[in-house]
């Protein structure tokens, strides 16, 4: 039998380093570390993206705008000229394309560059696909070894245990420890249920998700549907008020406000500034 523990010191050549990957969002300077600096004192400093090598979770009830981050991420890092493995769980991948196209146009992307740097797995009609993880996880291996690609999205993980929630543990995972081990940096989108309180970290499955992976991101809307509402975000009766919000990342430091953010009308997130600056600058 091999040694089961090691020495802390063991470790210290596989320690991954600490680094952002760009979203190309305000979600780069949230997430930060601390460091000394030259007077002996201690400062944050912006990570510049979602921690290298990290699997977050993105969570939130039915358009909130968990598609359109995964999506402008994967743009984003593709015109930078990284390898994105996308596995399409829900949309198929000709609408994907269509998607990515417009995220392309809008974020003043190369297309060209994006079209040969993202991968897509298209697991939306491919039965064996969603309902046996091995076959996926084989597919993904053999798409990261021929493409090597650094990134990962699954969206949505909650399409691969829809109708078998008991085993969310350990489906979810199965496909952590495999990002892990092809050291990927990796985003899971997660469905929410009608009875979640949508600004928890819960998803299908129950904590699952958020209890595996490195960290959650929180997506929530509200439709401004009352005086008070109207009153306290000086907003219009009918409009949604959509937020972000870090809930916890194991990895490294992170700010916890909530953020206000808004689709725009081309289709990309824009962080606007915490909930309470954005409630009590009355806009």
């Amino acid at each position: 039998m091999g040694k089961r523990y090691f020495e802390l010191s063991d470790l210290k050549t596989e320690a991954p380093d600490l680094f952002g990957i760009p979203t190309g969002t305000k979600l780069d300077s949230m997430f930060f570390k601390i460091e000394k600096d030259s007077d002996g004192r201690y400062a944050k400093k912006p990570l510049g993206g979602i921690p290298h090598l990290s699997v977050m979770n993105l969570t939130g009830v039915p358009d909130s705008g968990k598609s359109v981050l995964a999506e402008q991420f994967a743009v984003h890092q593709a015109d930078k000229g990284y390898k994105v493995l996308f596995i399409t769980v829900e949309s198929p991948a000709s609408f994907l394309y269509s998607a990515l196209k417009q995220k392309s146009e809008a974020l003043n992307a190369d297309f060209s560059k994006v079209e040969r740097n993202i991968v897509v797995i298209d697991a939306s009609q491919d039965e064996e696909l969603r309902e046996n993880p091995k076959a996926l996880m084989d597919t993904m291996a053999y798409a990261i070894k021929e493409r090597k690609t650094s990134i990962t999205i699954i969206d949505s993980i909650t399409g691969l245990y829809e109708h078998k929630e008991v085993m969310a543990r350990q489906i979810v995972r199965q496909f952590f420890n495999f990002l892990k081990k092809f050291r990927q940096t990796g985003l899971f989108v997660s469905q929410k249920r009608s009875t979640q309180a949508s600004e928890s970290a819960e998803a299908a499955g129950g904590l699952a998700v958020a209890h595996i992976v490195d960290g959650t991101i929180v997506l929530d809307k509200k439709l401004i549907e009352s005086k008070w509402d109207v009153n306290l975000y000086n907003l219009p009766l009918g409009s949604v008020l959509r937020t972000i919000r870090i809930d916890g990342c194991r990895l490294t430091a992170h700010d916890s406000d909530t953020w206000v953010f808004e689709i725009t009308e081309l289709g990309t997130i824009k962080i606007i500034s915490p909930l309470k600056e954005y409630i009590g600058k009355g806009r």
